[in-house]
């Protein structure tokens, strides 16, 4: 199928951006990658009347340090945030999993923040920010605001940006190099969308779990932190007995469905066997 009709405009700086983003509101959508948005399109379960390329401000091209945090710019495509030395160093969660997503590819035009304002179900990003603190930098005409990667994502393919927004950047938390860090996913074979997944991150000291960050993916409407799972290994020596009750606060945090791909008792008992997966990968680096 082809779209239906649109009007296409390609500013050369945020500002421009801004200002066509004002002047059509809902109308409007951002172009950076196209990887999820152009399928919509041709599909027509996507019909904006206005195609706002961002492809041509280079001022959203940027990966850096900000305090504790590593800014992503809007236009950073995932196959440069994927190699790049800095996202390995300070973020090692999030080079992992962009290895998973998608094909070499769809990763030379697909953007960070494009995955993560799509939010598909079954996408690593969502996760990932989640498991990394992330805050989302959405800016309008009324100026910047920063929203917390558990308030961003809201239901399937819905997040709370405003008519007007743009996610500009998004901001994720440095990792400690004392920290371990784990993506695991199980797919039906092939270069297609996971069954499931968990993101995972945990730091100890002598001993004991000071810090740990769940996410999973594919087992709901949309990524979701796994905090009972979490609370279950914080204070422990990570043992079997506390990896185990991990594990059963995971299968009861989520809700899956099932499809053709798997059922929700599958799903359910996914989440949990990635979890311990995503330790036991972790614990042996």
């Amino acid at each position: 199928m082809k779209p239906a009709p649109f009007s296409f405009v390609a500013p050369e700086s945020l500002d421009e951006v801004i200002q066509t983003l004002a002047a059509h509101g809902d109308d409007a959508r951002i172009l950076a990658g196209g990887q999820s948005l152009v399928p919509l399109m041709n599909l027509r379960l996507a019909r904006p009347e206005v195609l706002v390329s961002i492809n041509r401000c280079d001022e959203l091209d940027y990966t850096r340090l900000s305090g504790d945090r590593l800014v992503v710019g809007a236009l950073v495509r995932q196959i440069d945030a994927e190699t790049s030395p800095l996202v390995g160093a300070e973020c090692p969660l999030l080079a992992t999993a962009l290895r998973y997503v998608g094909l070499p590819a769809t990763r030379n035009r697909g953007t960070v923040c494009g995955s993560l304002a799509h939010c598909d179900p079954l996408a690593e990003l969502p996760a990932v920010a989640l498991a990394l603190d992330a805050e989302l930098v959405l800016t309008s005409s009324a100026g910047e605001r920063r929203v917390p990667a558990h308030d961003f994502f809201v239901a399937e393919m819905t997040t709370c940006i405003e008519p007007g927004e743009i996610v500009s950047a998004v901001a994720f938390k440095r990792q400690d190099p004392s920290e371990r860090s784990a993506l695991r996913e199980v797919s039906n074979g092939g270069n297609v969308f996971p069954v499931g997944g968990v993101a995972l991150r945990w730091a100890s000291a002598d001993g004991t779990c000071t810090m740990a960050r769940i996410a999973a993916f594919g087992v709901g409407s949309v990524a979701q932190r796994l905090i009972d799972a979490e609370e279950a290994l914080v204070g422990t020596d990570l043992s079997p007995e506390a990896i185990a009750a991990s594990v059963a606060a995971a299968r009861n945090a989520v809700n899956p469905t099932g499809d053709m791909h798997a059922d929700a008792e599958y799903r359910r008992h996914l989440v949990g066997v990635l979890v311990e997966r995503c330790l036991a990968e972790g614990a042996s680096e």
